[in-house]
């Protein structure tokens, strides 16, 4: 037996590793290609006039030395071996942090929370105790959780960064594939060039947002090839140029260069980092896109085969350039002058292919972080379309794709140089380390449980060298760096008014939601006609009962015999796991058949389809009735308490050993039960029925009469249908509100909610089973 499981965790082992390597290859394809085309741009942006290339060397060695420390520190150090390990249960990016802290502070900007969320096992994985373990840690988190103001400080902060992430997905498509077409500078006439640079861009631009539909695991199986190929290229050009032009040049390496170029350029070796900054590009893609990978794969590609290639590609450059102070035809220190000139034709289409998987890495990161944005209520509703059914996180938004293509295509025809694109991307790319820093220095303390002084020198360390690069960037406002700034500042201003908007709608729920009193005032058949089948209203509230029932009541006294508050709700966690899916609990008596269901997804879930999802529903409605007959009898020990225990049930898949439900379309004879462990619940004969449903319930534990007679008023019902009712809501700021409040609710909300998807549970609900209820929301 020890031999056979021996064997058979080996086997376990090489599946795993060739599962990461596979992750590994397919990461080229979609995290790394931003950043392995970047020596396409780097001298040349920064060489482009702040600094001079002079015979004495000293500017290119002390820019080879900044680049090959700046990429040793931010993306290696910082990065590989820090950032990558505060994922959030395997989920990466600026709001993956975010959402740490949310659960660790109680800073969480959803309304709707509950206690109950936080038995979820994803929210406790990674919370080793209650609170921070050192006496600032525990001051900072109480400061956190006492001051509204520092809650709302951190999200804006968080979506500054979210919206800087957008920029770069609309300035690093432009810049990376521009760039790669430059190269027809030197392979085509000086005088045509620059007709045939533009439109061949823009061309390649419209193909690459048009194949983003066919989603990540096809593009990464597509492009990692590529990149790989790429790669491999720049590093054979980089030895060729070393040993042939500057076997010395890794001298440069040394930080006395940086020193001496600093000593020499002065004011202009300041503003020329900005270009230098370019070298780290699409190193933010490695955290943003760990939901799709692995932290291991990610790791093993940069570690093994993209950092050293890129610093050879650096280093081959330097050394080219080294030997080389008057360049022929005007043209400008860039990448393709120190190609070998009979391998520049092949190396530019390679180059430009390259572009477009290095513009793939932040698209992807950007439809990646919008989902979490719209799932926790800071972004509005858009369509999510899953591109595979196998792999998990893989996604295409088609509105967003198509903006970010308009906007590609007004900076690449408006700029039409890689120098202010170059600063605009930089901008953005060091706003987004910026904010990662602050993050992370709070959840070293909040959520690693780590000294304070491991965060300040995190903080002072990195913040200190992004700082340096931030304000080399921000100089250059007015030579493009605008464009970031603008950008994100409109999509800061359609977040904050949803998020404002979304805030206010659900307190004017919770301030007007109905009394449990009136509802058992109303005794069990609710004063109205209680018609067959199951009635299913949609609603953001997790206790009581919403404006919008007593408002259909009053206008309609009819509803059916079986009534469910159904509320579809995020949680600050990447996944909830089946078996914890569902929130289920009585409201009112057992006799008034009126049940609340919350049914929980983290950001990262997927929403299942319509029929699917109407089976989990009513079976775990029928688990809660099975498994909360056994030991209460009877009805609720306190009907007029509101509803707050509730019970967790998972999905059909989930509980095999509790409650099964069949659909047939056809009248089965049933067999009788003879030996089996499992009894059915029957309902009575109907001619012609469209629906039969049967429960499979377990022979033991036994369950009472009681609890019979439920499920089969369940089961009659869910064989009359389900019925959709829907609130229709108008949101309008009330009388003696601020102009600014008029502003944002009246025409800015409004004009968001009008313009966007409906809700997603709301797109797949069958239109001849739904009914709107129209409401005015004076907030």
């Amino acid at each position: 037996m020890d031999r056979e499981t021996g064997v058979y965790q080996n086997l376990v082992k090489k599946e795993s590793w060739r599962t990461v390597l596979t992750l590994a290859f397919q990461s080229l394809g979609v995290v790394y290609g931003d950043l392995s085309t970047s020596p396409l741009y780097v001298y040349k942006s920064t060489f482009a006039e702040d600094i001079e290339h002079s015979e004495t060397n000293e500017e290119i060695f002390g820019a080879l030395s900044f680049i090959f420390w700046t990429l040793t520190l931010v993306p290696l150090l910082k990065y590989v071996f820090i950032v990558l390990r505060a994922d959030d249960n395997g989920e990466g990016g600026t709001f993956a942090l975010y959402s740490l802290l949310c659960r660790h502070a109680r800073v969480n900007s959803l309304p709707n929370g509950q206690l109950a969320d936080e038995e979820l096992s994803e929210y406790k994985k990674d919370v080793s105790s209650l609170g921070p373990k050192s006496s600032f840690g525990s001051k900072l988190k109480s400061t956190l959780e006492g001051y509204r103001v520092l809650q709302r400080f951190l999200l804006v902060l968080t979506l500054i960064g979210t919206c800087m992430v957008i920029g770069d997905g609309v300035l690093t498509p432009a810049l990376s594939v521009f760039s790669a077409v430059s190269g027809l500078e030197l392979s085509t006439a000086k005088e045509h060039h620059k007709y045939v640079e533009v439109p061949v861009a823009c061309i390649i631009l419209i193909g690459l947002f048009a194949l983003q539909h066919y989603g990540t695991h096809r593009v990464g199986f597509l492009f990692a090839p590529v990149v790989l190929i790429w790669l491999l290229c720049i590093s054979a050009i980089g030895l060729y140029n070393i040993f042939h032009w500057n076997p010395h040049v890794y001298q440069a390496l040394s930080p006395c260069y940086m020193y001496k170029f600093v000593k020499k350029t002065q004011k202009g070796g300041w503003m020329s980092l900005g270009g230098i900054l370019l070298c780290i590009t699409g190193s933010e893609a490695m955290f943003a896109d760990l939901g799709h990978f692995s932290q291991l794969s990610i790791k093993i590609a940069f570690t093994s085969l993209v950092y050293p290639s890129l610093i050879l590609a650096y280093m081959g450059q330097a050394a080219y350039l080294s030997q080389h102070h008057v360049l022929d035809n005007d043209y400008r220190i860039g990448f393709y002058v120190s190609v070998p000139e009979k391998l520049r034709w092949p190396v530019l289409v390679i180059a430009i292919l390259a572009a477009v998987v290095g513009s793939q890495a932040i698209i992807t990161g950007t439809f990646s972080i919008i989902k979490q944005c719209s799932a926790l209520g800071c972004f509005p509703r858009v369509k999510i379309v899953h591109t595979s059914s196998k792999i998990h996180g893989q996604i295409y938004i088609p509105e967003i794709n198509w903006i970010l293509m308009i906007l590609c295509l007004a900076v690449t025809i408006g700029f039409r140089d890689t120098k202010r694109m170059g600063n605009a991307s930089g901008l953005a790319v060091i706003t987004v380390m910026l904010v990662t820093t602050c993050l992370m220095s709070l959840v070293i303390v909040l959520c690693w449980q780590k000294s304070v002084f491991f965060a300040i020198c995190f903080v002072f360390f990195f913040g200190t060298i992004e700082a340096l690069y931030f304000s080399a960037s921000l100089i250059k406002f007015l030579e493009g760096a605008w464009v970031p700034i603008a950008l994100a500042f409109i999509f800061l201003i359609v977040m904050c008014v949803w998020h404002y908007g979304t805030l206010k709608k659900y307190e004017f729920d919770l301030q007007n939601k109905v009394s449990i009193n009136w509802l058992l005032s109303l005794g069990p058949s609710l004063g109205i006609v209680r018609v067959r089948g199951i009635g299913l209203i949609h609603t953001e509230l997790v206790s009581g009962i919403p404006a919008i029932f007593s408002h259909f009541v009053t206008n309609l006294p009819a509803f059916h015999q079986v009534l469910v508050f159904l509320c579809i709700k995020s949680v600050p966690v990447p996944h909830v796991r089946p078996e914890e899916r569902f929130l289920v609990g009585h409201i009112g008596p057992r006799q008034y058949r009126i049940y609340r269901c919350i049914v929980r997804y983290g950001y990262r879930d997927v929403h299942k389809d319509d029929m699917e999802f109407e089976k989990d529903l009513v079976c775990s409605i029928a688990e809660f009735i099975r498994s909360g007959s056994v030991g209460i009898n009877g009805a609720n020990e306190d009907p007029y308490k509101d509803d707050d225990k509730m019970t967790v049930v998972g999905t059909c898949s989930s509980h095999t050993e509790g409650i099964q439900m069949s659909e047939d379309d056809v009248i089965v004879n049933i067999d009788s039960p003879g030996t089996s462990e499992l009894r059915e619940i029957q309902s009575p004969t109907i001619i012609k029925p469209k629906k039969r449903v049967r429960f499979v319930v377990p022979e033991s534990p036994k369950i009472d009469r009681e609890a019979m007679k439920e499920l089969q008023e369940l089961m009659e019902a869910r064989e009359a249908g389900i019925a959709y009712i829907l609130g229709h809501s108008y949101v309008k700021a009330k009388q003696g509100s601020s102009a600014l409040k008029k502003l944002v609710i009246n025409y800015g909300y409004e004009f968001l909610r009008r313009n966007t998807r409906v809700p997603s549970y709301a797109l797949s609900v069958p239109h001849a089973s739904t009914l709107e209820v129209g409401m005015i929301y004076h907030v």
